[in-house]
């Protein structure tokens, strides 16, 4: 698979960003080889990786190309969600679909819930055989090139999730224009007016507290962006040591100049306690432990966190060189700060891990 991916993206990721586009015949080659949701079970077409394996694949196309990697995140947390509370008929249907090549999006922000999930305001009601869906959502990841969309929203007094194609009537993808970030990822903002659709569409999980249903598939989301952030450190150090090594100042390589090497030190420390947080938390999920959530959340913090850092490094090292719109570490720069904002804020990350620690240790 890391074969595959190398060779479908190649030099390319650096014009997807400055095009804010990946060829969607791409997008579905990678999806029909599984690479999009590489955890999906082999039962229903998928390659059924271990979260490590995973993993450590979601960090080698992170180090390549960050949008490739969001597209992994969204499509993994869609398939995830199905498998984890679709029923039988459902897993079938829809897993089968997303391993063979059609694409998903996982919708949860809106306008007025944002880190704060609690005010989500997107209805899906019951009518009959059917089921009306009704809100906007905003900020979905390869909205822009989904077929499908996993919309969370209220049933009832708790919360469901419902599978909406993108092509039914009364939804309309409005992409969202330059965005800071995985600007070739498909971002867009979905307008949900009045979506009728067969009541089967909704996964059987609906009626659950809204905390239960949103937690269970972040935790996924929030493993999977670390994870591409240990993808972004590792493209940093990969671009910041050769040119570190062949840059001449002064008479000598750059590398041999102390505060340069710092910063090669730094990236190689972040790049290691990043890997072995999401190897800790990949393996405590795996193994169905207890602990595997704030696990999920420690990684993902300090993945971001270290990216962001790392990134900045690395432009600094490679300074005029690195400094145009379309390089990598360029490219990394920007990317690493939107990760400290998706599936959940630093700032939220914080609040989850101070509770943990005073349950921990106190």
């Amino acid at each position: 698979m890391a074969g595959l991916v190398t060779e479908l993206i190649g030099d390319q990721a650096g014009a997807w960003d400055l095009d804010g586009h990946i060829p969607r015949e791409i997008v579905r080659e990678l999806g029909r080889a599984g690479v999009l949701c590489a955890q999906a079970p082999a039962a229903h077409g998928g390659l059924g990786l271990s979260n490590v394996d995973a993993g450590e694949l979601t960090a080698h196309v992170g180090a390549l190309c960050s949008s490739t990697r969001s597209l992994m995140t969204s499509q993994g947390m869609a398939a995830w969600t199905v498998e984890r509370f679709g029923d039988d008929a459902q897993r079938a249907e829809y897993l089968g679909r997303l391993t063979a090549g059609e694409t998903a999006g996982v919708a949860f922000s809106e306008p007025g819930a944002g880190s704060d999930l609690s005010g989500m305001a997107t209805r899906i009601e019951t009518e009959g055989d059917s089921v009306v869906v009704t809100g906007q959502k905003v900020w979905v990841t390869g909205a822009a090139y989904a077929d499908l969309l996993v919309v969370f929203g209220r049933v009832g007094e708790g919360a469901g999730a419902v599978l909406v194609p993108t092509d039914a009537p009364g939804v309309t993808v409005t992409r969202v224009p330059d965005p800071l970030g995985c600007r070739a990822a498909g971002h867009a903002d979905v307008l949900l007016d009045g979506v009728r659709l067969p009541a089967d569409h909704v996964l059987a999980g609906a009626g659950l507290p809204l905390e239960w249903l949103v937690t269970s598939a972040l935790t996924y989301g929030r493993l999977s962006v670390a994870w591409g952030c240990v993808g972004i450190l590792r493209g940093c150090l990969a671009e910041t040591t050769r040119h570190a090594r062949t840059r001449q100042q002064f008479g000598r390589p750059l590398a041999d100049h102390q505060l340069v090497a710092r910063h090669l030190a730094e990236l190689h420390v972040a790049e290691r306690a990043a890997t072995a947080l999401c190897a800790e938390a990949a393996r405590g999920r795996d193994a169905g432990g207890p602990e595997h959530v704030s696990a999920a959340v420690t990684a993902k913090h300090f993945a971001a966190g270290a990216a962001v850092r790392g990134a900045a490094s690395a432009v600094q090292v490679l300074a005029s060189a690195g400094a145009r719109d379309g390089h990598p570490v360029a490219r990394a720069h920007r990317d690493a700060k939107l990760m400290e904002i998706i599936e959940g804020s630093t700032e939220i990350g914080q609040l989850l891990l101070a509770d943990h620690a005073l349950a921990v240790w106190s």
